[in-house]
């Protein structure tokens, strides 16, 4: 069997050809296949459009998006791409408008996305302008169908997306209810960018094996270990998943009275960064949960934040953070918060690695199309496990690719 075709793939979830990172083809057909799909893409937070004319600019894999709060309250969302020439409808990150204007020839839009003037549409002095037979209403950017949970707004462009929550399943569904539990208020945001597939990413966030062996932050002062309680819950069609750290019996002093008996006498200058305050009614104090394709939600002690991933081509990407604070946060929860948000991102104590091993990846798979990873900690199905020594979370989102991608 030749492997280094497209398309030929080993029966089964634990073998990964390495033609799937690296192929323009396989990144084209994921475009129409997964995002433009029947899947349910992370477009933005509600919060960031509270009244009607704010809008927001996201993407639906590479596709460019608006996502616009409308007079009656809704929630619109469309493709950021003039329907006359192809611009760019909205250049900013975000603002309020009354309505859209494409820069380029003056196409005006209103907030759902609907074509409503043109200039010049009759001509000038009797001559020129758009032909009799011509009709603003067959023209306009593709729209999506929008729906809000726990304050997400996710989109898609297939009529046939079952609705969000038959989509996620019960348990995925709970898992961000659980952490989305009250209003939120976006406290920082930032854009890293990547040198890898988008794959490699969600792959990465998905491993819960070598967060103990890849960032030594956690193990060395105790926020996670392989041997805490917890484990990874994936749901049966791959699409949704999430791992779990439970909080061992033990302070903040508990765990510098072993750290200070440490030979090379690690200590942070400041302790509070390893503080947990309880909000969840339960013992977990890490999650991760990832909606295919390419959304993540993390709490990691009481730093919230969502991530989304943009592919920007075979081997880069975009990761756009978004931190979270609940609206009711006392002062000094909210100071915590802004505290834990360094240990993730780009040089985040507990993340920095993520940044650079995706990039390791791909360049360790420059030759290597003919060749399989190998994803098979744990065994060889994605059911959900009581350990977070397994791969069982990657060979979920496989299971959810292949079946989207008619691999």
């Amino acid at each position: 069997m030749d492997m280094s075709a497209p398309g030929v793939w080993p029966a089964g979830l634990t073998r990964v050809p390495y033609w799937v990172y690296r192929d323009p083809d396989v990144a084209r057909d994921e475009q129409t296949r997964l995002f433009e799909g029947p899947v349910w893409n992370f477009l933005c937070l509600e919060t960031d459009i509270p009244n009607p004319g704010d809008y927001r600019t996201t993407f639906v894999g590479a596709m460019p998006v608006v996502v616009a709060r409308t007079e009656d309250g809704g929630v619109a969302a469309f493709e950021n791409r003039c329907a006359h020439r192809g611009a760019l409808i909205c250049l900013d990150d975000g603002g309020s408008v009354k309505d859209f204007q494409c820069v380029y020839h003056a196409w005006r839009y209103d907030l759902c996305g609907n074509l409503k003037s043109i200039a010049f549409r009759h001509g000038v002095n009797g001559k020129g302008g758009m032909p009799d037979s011509f009709r603003m209403e067959e023209h306009g950017p593709r729209k999506l169908r929008t729906t809000v949970l726990c304050g997400l707004i996710f989109g898609t462009l297939a009529d046939d997306t079952p609705p969000i929550e038959s989509w996620l399943g019960p348990e995925v569904t709970a898992r961000i209810k659980r952490v989305l539990h009250k209003p939120v208020e976006v406290i920082g945001r930032f854009t890293q960018p990547l040198p890898n597939n988008w794959k490699l990413y969600m792959e990465n966030v998905r491993d819960t094996y070598h967060a103990s062996l890849l960032h030594l932050f956690f193990t060395t002062f105790n926020i996670t270990r392989l041997s805490h309680g917890g484990g990874v819950m994936v749901s049966d069609s791959g699409v949704g998943r999430a791992s779990t750290t439970l909080a061992p019996p033990q302070t903040v002093d508990d765990v510098y009275a072993g750290m200070r008996a440490d030979k090379q006498g690690f200590k942070l200058a400041d302790p509070s960064l390893l503080e947990s305050r309880a909000e969840f009614n339960d013992d977990i104090q890490l999650q991760i949960l990832t909606v295919f394709p390419a959304f993540v939600l993390q709490q990691i002690h009481n730093a919230i934040a969502v991530r989304q991933i943009v592919p920007r081509g075979v081997d880069a990407m975009d990761l756009h953070w978004t931190y979270l604070g609940f609206a009711d946060d006392t002062p000094d929860l909210r100071a915590l918060r802004l505290k834990q948000a360094n240990l993730v991102g780009p040089a985040g104590y507990v993340s920095m690695e993520d940044g650079a091993v995706g990039g390791f990846v791909q360049r360790g798979i420059a030759a290597a199309d003919a060749e399989l990873s190998v994803v098979e900690m744990g065994g060889a199905s994605s059911a959900s496990q009581e350990t977070r020594t397994t791969e069982a979370s990657v060979r979920g989102f496989w299971k959810a690719y292949r079946a989207h991608m008619g691999l």
